[in-house]
């Protein structure tokens, strides 16, 4: 049995009746019911999609009778979600625990800005679009649920190389403060200089400025015009190339550590180093005492 499949199956109620078939139909996609439920569902959240979609192209909001259509629809639609919503709070082993849980969040956001509207007017239906994510139920339907173990691994690659990817972040996040500091003075003051305006009118632009440039993204919006700070930019980019491939770097070098160690070997409970020895009472990393 895969980890996916596991943590789902922990929230299953242990007790015959009407909680456990409800789970299976909401949460299971292995029987006839099951998977129609989630096919009426994903084609539910489209529909929701498409009308929140709809709803912001000017020529349908000159139209009264078919902005009452929309909002009619949708309306319907977030009171189907909430009843799903309770649903699934009503047949789960822990209420609170699916609640918190990474899908229970999404459920929620699907249908709270609809309700938010009552209070802050039409500026909050744009964010019932969140409802896309659950889209990925398709997952489940298809059969594809296999897939999320992937993503578990994945997910806890990057776990393990959190440290790394923290210290490659705090050199970027100091290399892009210093050198947008630095081209805000020597913008600002050549600027200054020659009687001319300049495109780095503050410090967080020009930090904005270097992330677009380390990023090699150039949306061109904020651009230095003078010989020294076009050399600052060139250096920039390079250095923005050759840090681009450090993250997947280390992501790649804990896929190779695991596969190495071994699915039978445990990592050190409090680093997660591999390649303990059989025979060591401490980790050789950090030195907290290994399980036995």
């Amino acid at each position: 049995m895969t980890n996916s499949r596991s943590k789902r199956l922990s929230q299953r109620p242990d007790e015959e009746g009407w909680r456990r078939t409800l789970y299976d139909i909401i949460f299971e996609a292995d029987t006839p019911a099951g998977r129609w439920f989630d096919i009426a569902l994903l084609i539910a959240i489209l529909a929701s999609i498409t009308i929140v979609s709809m709803e912001t192209v000017p020529e349908y909001q000159r139209r009264p009778g078919l902005l009452m259509f929309f909002a009619s629809t949708e309306w319907m639609l977030t009171f189907l979600f909430t009843i799903e919503y309770v649903l699934r709070l009503m047949c789960v082993r822990s209420p609170i625990r699916y609640a918190f849980s990474f899908w229970g969040i999404i459920d929620l956001l699907s249908i709270l800005p609809s309700y938010i509207t009552f209070f802050i007017g039409k500026s909050s239906r744009s964010f019932v679009i969140l409802r896309s994510v659950r889209l990925l139920r398709v997952f489940r339907v298809l059969k594809l649920w296999r897939m999320m173990d992937e993503a578990d691994e994945l997910s806890s690659a990057i776990w393990k190389a959190r440290n790394k990817i923290i210290v490659f972040l705090v050199v970027v996040l100091v290399a892009v403060t210093i050198s947008g500091t630095l081209m805000y003075h020597i913008e600002t003051v050549t600027a200054e200089g020659l009687n001319r305006s300049s495109h780095f009118t503050s410090i967080p632009q020009a930090m904005y400025w270097a992330i677009v440039t380390m990023t090699t993204v150039g949306y061109g919006d904020v651009v230095p015009q003078t010989a020294l700070g076009k050399v600052i930019s060139a250096a920039l980019i390079l250095l923005g190339y050759s840090l681009i491939i450090v993250p997947s770097t280390f992501v790649s070098a804990e896929f190779i550590q695991r596969k190495r160690a071994g699915d039978d070997e445990l990592p050190c409970p409090s680093c997660n180093a591999y390649g303990q020895r059989q025979d060591a009472d401490f980790c050789f990393r950090c030195g907290v005492r290994l399980d036995a």
